[in-house]
């Protein structure tokens, strides 16, 4: 403050040689100088990254995904941060493409982030995962459901969401016990995560009496007309279709699917059905639709959840339509509770610690993790969307 005081007194022009353009030079570099002394005494943030798809066809399920994370942080933030050190999140966008992903976890490296949430999708996810694991990087997904992700014997990686497999034994109990169907189609589009759910689901039919899967194909990912796939499936006269690709192809699927004169029930997987198949599709299409996934968001019954949602609808007005969102805050609340308890942000500190010693309850339910990475349990309910285009809760 002296020295402030000093600076600030009135001064000719000139003083002992010293121009009034030398004295605003020495003044600015005064300054630099105390904010570099104050700014070494604040605590470096820990980096934790954000890859998703914050572009592309899936960018709501990435803004929805950026606005969750930074709700939670925020709440660390507020409480004091982690190891006294506030939590930055640097986000990186895989466009929900492959080979972007693979760039993203590349420049997520660079970053030098301690641990990464990466991402939706699972041969995105699949496409960044080898890196991280190459470069002894912790990376936890939380929207990539395929069974094969956890079948590489990768040390560092985990996922918040549940295996397809759980998903596929819901579904076929869904329609042989709850619906009383007996001949189903399911389509997907030969990715990592609708190809696996799909074969899930058959493999978990073949084991139910009088159910037969009559029509089992795929659909070419990005592709806007159906109709061959439509009229072949047609003659097998399905009572149920099961879509278990994404959501701007199912939208497009069902409505070409109705105007092909098709009335089986149609069911989404995990992937496809929120607030854009709605639209896409149109309310009137969409309406009686079903879901199988994870409960969403407002049906969770935990006061985590309470909270994180009067804080994320005070910001964005609304909810986030699906599950996943709150699958990477969580992801992003496993992290912290990993470095608050080992005292420590190095990844194989933080692996080995997950595998044996996590249990917290995350807004999405208990927390802990087996072996091979994948969460332990599993949740999955049954939903429609009503006649106004609401996606709710059909108490299977």
């Amino acid at each position: 403050m002296a020295l402030q005081g000093r600076l600030g007194t009135s001064r000719p022009a000139s003083v002992s040689g010293v121009s009034a353009l030398g004295m605003v030079v020495v003044l600015g570099l005064m300054l630099g100088l105390v904010l570099s002394l104050s700014s070494a005494g604040m605590a470096q943030p820990i980096r934790i990254g954000l890859q998703g798809p914050i572009t592309g066809a899936w960018a709501l399920e990435g803004e929805m995904a950026v606005n969750s994370v930074q709700v939670v942080a925020d709440q660390i933030n507020a409480r004091g941060g982690v190891l006294g050190r506030p939590v930055e999140i640097v986000i990186g966008d895989d466009q929900g493409e492959p080979r972007q992903s693979a760039l993203t976890a590349q420049r997520m490296i660079a970053e030098n982030v301690v641990a990464v949430i990466s991402s939706y999708g699972s041969s995105i996810t699949e496409a960044a995962q080898l890196i991280y694991e190459d470069a002894g990087l912790l990376n936890i997904a939380y929207g990539a459901t395929a069974e094969s992700l956890t079948q590489h014997g990768h040390r560092y990686f985990f996922r918040t969401s549940f295996r397809d497999d759980r998903q596929g034994d819901f579904f076929a109990e869904l329609v042989s016990t709850r619906l009383n169907m007996r001949r189903v189609a399911i389509i997907h589009d030969n990715s990592t995560f609708a190809r696996g759910l799909a074969e899930a689901a058959r493999r978990s039919l073949a084991g139910v009496p009088g159910v037969q899967v009559v029509f089992y194909d795929a659909i070419t990912a990005g592709e806007r007309d159906f109709t061959a796939t439509i009229s072949r499936m047609r003659t097998t006269n399905p009572e149920v279709v099961y879509f278990t690709a994404y959501y701007p192809e199912a939208g497009l699927f069902l409505r070409q699917m109705r105007d092909a004169g098709v009335d089986a029930l149609f069911i989404g997987g995990n992937a496809a059905i929120n607030a854009e198949f709605v639209e896409i599709a149109g309310v009137d299409v969409a309406a009686g639709s079903l879901v199988t996934q994870e409960p969403l968001p407002t049906d969770l019954p935990y006061p985590e959840a309470a909270e994180f949602l009067a804080q994320y609808v005070a910001r964005h007005g609304a909810p986030p339509s699906t599950p996943w969102p709150v699958y990477a805050a969580d992801a992003l609340n496993v992290i912290v509770a990993a470095i608050e308890a080992t005292g420590s942000t190095d990844s194989t500190v933080l692996a080995n610690y997950l595998r044996t010693g996590l249990q917290i309850d995350g807004i999405t339910g208990p927390i802990s993790f087996e072996a091979s990475g994948d969460r332990a349990g599993a949740i999955y309910k049954a939903y429609g969307v009503d006649e106004n285009g609401n996606i709710v809760d059909v108490g299977y």
